[in-house]
């Protein structure tokens, strides 16, 4: 058919009057330069006549001719072929019986369409020839339909139709009894069952589909309870029978190349999914616990993260400052913070902009959460003897410019980066302190000298994430007395506060995302001498703020102020500031 194609197409198409002369010249001009089959260049014209190439493919090719108009095309049949792909290879699904996918092309000798449709629905394609000038508008019209529903805003209602289908399945591989003894060939034949493969895409999507960063997948005596972190924020998705958590969790190990026969100890993984023309990592945790093993998986989905500090919610004067303070050519930055406070996020936002050519930039992460292009990252792995401290002594072999350390757990890793730090490199690392201060006293009590401290640190950012107010449905908040006392402005007029109503796109929460809000001690000459002179967290924090260092409360209150989040949300992230007033430091008694 090729060889045929290649010989003969150029004279069957202008001897069945299907191109002109010209029209046939620009082709195989067009084909010339970019060497794409003469057919396939064809039917993205308009000036040929699309009847008779049908002809062509019906008389010269023997394909079977079929009019797509008539069939009736449900959202399932559409949904097995993305609209992307439809419009980059002319294609429509028209039919589905056993296993066999029948599409009608507007050119069915593109064998790499052929292909590619294979891999992405895992069935036998027959192809069948349509005319090339309907295909087009019959996948505007179908896919469009198609959207409509299945792109709505998720409402309430939304949000329960999918549970019941997720229901629906479970439904459909409820076991007799609970064996608790399955075999390891039993749970591997159950990780493939088609019900169960259902049950985990659905509930990949749909945690994708609300914005979730992790899902939790968690035993209970009699049932399993699945539950995903939405704007930091834990909501049930659904609960499961018992019998059905084995195989599930053998499903997910399946798909992280774990031991699905080994239930004692913890494993760690990761996976790959593709959703929406994009691919998603989920890092996989898996704990035995007293009713069986918890799952978590943390959802990394790079295109959600900006890794731009001037997108991550920091004002104008933060940013100038981690700006400033990066430029430097050694000493440490560090962010303090919970768990899922944002602090890798920020951090890679720094690398991102420290990023050039000519700079050596290298990270040292247990995991690595997200590959940075142009970075060289090291994923620390205890088991094997490579360590934060082992990893660290390695990397400065290296001659880099930049280190990132994931986290400071210990004396050897603060020991190894305060050294990095006074031979000229620049160090960014975390530290789990509640504020930013507080990160002094504890680098003291892992050992480090205090003029270790004031030499080599450059700016301490103590950083939460709050939700944002949902802005298709904010409306003005009533502001009690108590509330203004208690943040500070009761001698302000006309104050407002935002809340959200509740609407479909924020799923009845009136949230929608996170901002940061942060304190950021940046190292003067005067704060430097009061950490060597041994002074107490109190009065350093005093004399920071008299400086201009925001707390974490005063910071939430201007995102507050500025409509971006909610009274209950500054509450809920932030502890009320002991000295609500900026007062310089007083001297102590002599």
């Amino acid at each position: 058919m090729a060889s045929r194609d290649a010989h003969n197409i150029k004279d069957v198409l202008l001897r069945e009057g299907v191109v002109t002369f010209q029209l046939l010249n620009e082709i195989i001009a067009e084909q010339e330069k970019s060497n794409i089959p003469i057919l396939e260049l064809l039917v993205r014209k308009k000036e040929f006549d699309s009847k008779k190439l049908l002809l062509v493919y019906t008389g010269h090719y023997g394909y079977t001719p079929v009019n797509p108009a008539i069939f009736v095309l449900d959202d399932e049949l559409l949904n097995l072929i993305p609209k992307a792909i439809a419009e980059k290879f002319l294609v429509l699904p028209i039919s589905l019986f056993d296993k066999t996918l029948t599409v009608a092309f507007a050119n069915p000798t593109n064998l790499k369409a052929v292909d590619e449709l294979q891999a992405i629905t895992h069935m036998r394609i027959k192809v069948v020839a349509a005319d090339a000038k309907l295909i087009p508008p019959l996948i505007a019209k179908n896919y469009e339909k198609a959207s409509a529903s299945a792109l709505a805003v998720l409402t309430e209602a939304a949000i329960q139709k999918k549970e019941e289908k997720l229901d629906d399945i479970v439904k459909m591989i409820e076991v007799e009894q609970d064996d608790s003894s399955a075999s390891e060939s039993d749970l591997l034949k159950g990780a493939f069952e088609t019900p169960v493969i259902k049950i985990v895409n659905n509930l990949l999507a749909e945690s994708i589909q609300r914005r979730a960063s992790d899902i939790f997948i968690e035993p209970w005596e009699d049932h399993i309870r699945v539950r995903s972190r939405v704007d930091g924020m834990l909501e049930e998705v659904i609960r499961t029978p018992k019998s059905l958590g084995d195989t599930i969790v053998s499903r997910i190990k399946v798909m992280s190349q774990l031991n699905i026969a080994e239930h004692r100890v913890p494993q760690d993984g990761r996976f790959k999914v593709k959703t929406k023309k994009r691919e998603v990592d989920l890092r996989v945790s898996i704990l035995p616990t007293t009713f069986g093993e918890k799952v978590c998986l943390r959802i990394l989905d790079t295109s959600s993260q900006a890794h731009d500090i001037s997108k991550l919610g920091f004002n104008e004067r933060e940013q100038t400052v981690i700006k400033d303070c990066s430029q430097s050519p050694h000493g440490m930055i560090l962010v303090t913070g919970p768990t899922g406070s944002g602090k890798t996020t920020t951090l890679y936002s720094v690398l991102r902009y420290l990023d050039s050519p000519d700079v050596n930039i290298t990270t040292v992460e247990d995991p690595v959460e997200y590959q940075l292009p142009g970075i060289n990252q090291v994923n620390v792995k205890e088991q094997v003897g490579l360590t934060f401290p082992a990893s660290l002594r390695s990397i400065l072999r290296q001659d880099p410019d930049i280190i990132l350390i994931g986290e400071i757990r210990d004396a050897d890793t603060l020991d190894i980066a305060v050294k990095a730090a006074l031979t000229g490199h620049l160090v960014l690392s975390t530290l789990h302190t509640n504020d930013a201060i507080s990160s002094i006293v504890r680098m003291a009590n892992m050992g480090l000298e205090p003029f270790l401290i004031a030499s080599t640190v450059l700016m301490i950012s103590a950083q939460r994430l709050v939700r944002r107010v949902c802005q298709k449905c904010k409306i003005e908040d009533e502001v009690t007395e108590l509330v203004l006392k208690d943040f500070g402005l009761e001698e302000k007029s006309d104050v407002k506060f935002y809340k959200g109503r509740g609407c479909g796109q924020c799923r009845q929460s009136g949230y929608s995302g996170r901002s940061v809000v942060t304190e950021i001690a940046r190292m003067t000459p005067m704060l430097r001498e009061l950490i060597m002179k041994g002074e107490g967290a109190e009065d350093i924090k005093l004399f920071a703020r008299s400086q201009g260092m925001t707390t974490l409360r005063e910071s939430a209150i201007e995102k507050g102020l500025a409509g971006e989040t909610t009274i209950d949300e500054i509450f809920r992230v932030t502890t009320s500031d002991q000295d609500s007033k900026k007062a310089p430091r007083k001297e102590k008694a002599a």
